[in-house]
C-alpha cells in the first residue's frame, strides 16, 4: 500500500495521540500489575491480534533466517528493553515528567544521524528540532519543581536510548518486509523479551478487574498493535529524523490529558512550553515537504 508524505504525518500525529495516553493508562495499570508483566501481557495480545490478518490470507509472515538478528535485536531493544526502561520510569515518575523524558528522542536522533551516519539537515530541520527541544526543556524544569526521582529518570533516559536504536534498526528492514511483518515479528520477540523478568514480579489476580483489563487491551490494540504499526509506516515515508519528531507531541498529550484525568498540575510555563514544542514539529515537518536545499 502506498502511503503519501501527507498521510504519513497524520498516522504520526495519530501514533503520538495514542502513545500520548498510554502514559496515563500505564501509570493506572501499575497499581496491580508488574512493569514487565504489563509488558508481557500487552505484546502478548498485540502479536495475536497482528497474526489475524496473516492467517485470514493463510499467508505466515516471512522473515529470512539472514534478517533473524536484525529484526529480534530491533524487538528485544525497540520493545522489551525500551519498555524495562519507560515502565519502571512512570512507576517512579509522575506521567507527565515520564512522557517528557520521551521528548528528548528527536534531539537524540538528529545527534545520532549527525555523528555515525554523517547525515547532511538543512538549518531550518535543526531549527525545528532545536524548538522542540527547547519546549521539552521548559516542561522539564517546570516538572522538576514538582518532584524528582533520579531512579525514574534514569530508567526514562534508557527508553529514550533504546528508542533511538530502534529507529535505525526498523529503517533497514523497512525494504525487505511489509510494515505488518515488521510490526508483528518485533512484538512478537519483544514480548517473548519480557518473560525471564516476569518470574521476579509478584501478581494478585484477586486485584485483576474488568478496568485493568480494559487498560491492558488499550495498549495492546491502540498502544502496540495499532501504534507501531502507524510509527513504523511514518517512519518508513518520512524517515528516522523526520518521523522521530512527532515524539514531541507525546509528552504534550500526556501533560494535558494528566491535567484532566489524574489532576496532575498544569502550569503556565509546561503549555509555554507545548505550543514551542508543537511549532518545532510544525517547522521541521514544513520544511521536508518544501525539500529545502540548505545544508550544514
Amino acid at each position: 500500500m502506498n502511503v503519501s508524505k501527507q498521510l504519513a504525518i497524520i498516522l504520526a500525529i495519530i501514533t503520538a495521540l495514542i502513545w500520548g495516553l498510554t502514559f496515563l493508562i500505564i501509570k493506572s495499570a501499575m497499581v496491580v500489575l508488574g512493569p514487565m508483566s504489563l509488558g508481557l501481557a500487552r505484546f502478548a495480545i498485540a502479536s495475536c491480534l497482528l497474526l489475524i490478518p496473516f492467517l485470514l490470507k493463510k499467508n505466515w509472515p516471512s522473515l529470512k533466517a539472514r534478517d533473524l538478528p536484525a529484526m529480534a535485536g530491533a524487538g528485544l531493544i525497540g520493545v522489551t528493553l525500551y519498555f524495562l526502561g519507560e515502565n519502571n520510569g512512570i512507576k517512579l515518575l509522575s506521567a507527565s515528567e515520564s512522557s517528557i523524558i520521551i521528548g528528548t528522542i528527536p534531539v537524540l536522533t538528529v545527534l545520532t544521524e549527525r555523528i555515525f551516519l554523517k547525515v547532511r539537515l538543512s538549518r531550518a530541520q535543526y531549527t525545528g528540532a532545536a524548538m522542540s527541544a527547547i519546549g521539552v526543556s521548559v516542561i522539564v524544569m517546570e516538572s522538576l519543581k514538582l518532584s524528582a526521582n533520579p531512579i525514574g529518570y534514569l530508567f526514562m533516559a534508557l527508553a529514550a536510548f533504546a528508542w533511538v536504536v530502534y529507529g535505525f534498526m526498523t529503517k533497514k528492514l523497512a525494504g525487505k518486509y511489509t510494515r505488518m511483518e515488521i510490526t508483528f515479528w518485533q512484538s512478537l520477540f519483544g514480548g517473548i523479551g519480557f518473560i525471564p523478568f516476569v518470574f521476579f514480579e509478584k501478581l494478585d489476580w484477586s486485584m485483576v478487574n474488568t478496568s485493568i483489563v480494559l487498560q491492558v487491551l488499550y495498549l495492546a490494540v491502540l498502544g502496540s498493535a495499532v501504534g507501531y504499526f502507524f510509527y513504523i509506516t511514518s517512519l518508513d515515508v518520512l524517515g528516522t529524523s523526520v518521523a522521530s519528531v512527532f515524539i514531541n507531541l507525546i509528552p504534550v498529550v500526556s501533560v494535558i490529558a494528566s491535567f484532566f484525568i489524574l489532576k496532575e498540575r498544569l502550569t503556565m510555563f509546561q503549555i509555554l512550553g507545548g505550543i514551542i514544542t508543537i511549532a518545532g514539529v510544525y517547522l521541521a515537518n514544513r520544511v521536508r515537504r518544501q525539500k529545502t536545499s540548505v545544508t550544514v
